[in-house]
């Protein structure tokens, strides 16, 4: 299992290089700085961290996420939260191909590396610690980087977003534990 995450990784890593070495060898000039930018999320999930970690997963990220995320997995089939799965997200008319790269629930951290072709890629860390035996502390860290001078736009635009992404993921998941608790009342 594990010789299939090093050639996900590696044929990632080929992608990149190729798509670097490409846009590079194309411009006559100098290529524009390539942005490489990072940001980072704290919220407090309000649930031990048996239930929360998981709504970091593709699989688990969907129950409070709403419609805007819909993962499509090439692998595993059936579809599981588990390190090196492969799946795609759709927004609007971007297509991203994710892996994760790393899913340790003992360890307390998630962490995926997302491509657009040509434009960016990111990597998304995720940690964890208990606050509480009801509460639990995740960092989300985003680290994007420009694969090209047009993919400075993508850049900027998705670092913006992140900075508000806190308040958005906080209320969303509250609004996911309270509906999931009240369902469970008889």
């Amino acid at each position: 299992m594990k010789h299939i995450y090093y050639l996900i990784a590696a044929a990632g890593l080929a992608c990149l290089v190729t798509s670097v070495m490409a846009h590079s060898q194309a411009a006559s000039a100098p290529p524009e700085h390539c942005l490489h930018v990072r940001t980072s999320v704290d919220i407090v999930v309000h649930a031990p961290y048996a239930i929360a970690a998981p709504l970091f997963g593709p699989l688990g990220e969907r129950l409070w996420e709403g419609d805007r995320w819909n993962p499509v997995f090439m692998y595993p089939q059936p579809a599981a939260d588990v390190e090196g799965a492969v799946f795609t997200v759709r927004y609007d008319k971007q297509v991203e191909s994710w892996v994760n790269t790393l899913f340790d629930l003992e360890g307390r951290r998630l962490q995926y590396v997302y491509f657009l072709p040509d434009l960016m890629v990111t990597l998304v860390d995720v940690r964890f610690v208990s606050i509480g035996s009801q509460e639990t502390g995740v960092s989300v860290i985003f680290t994007r980087t420009a694969l090209a001078p047009q993919g400075n736009a993508y850049v900027r635009a998705a670092s913006e977003a992140d900075k508000s992404s806190g308040k958005f993921f906080q209320s969303a998941i509250d609004a996911y534990l309270k509906s999931a608790n009240t369902a469970k009342v008889p």
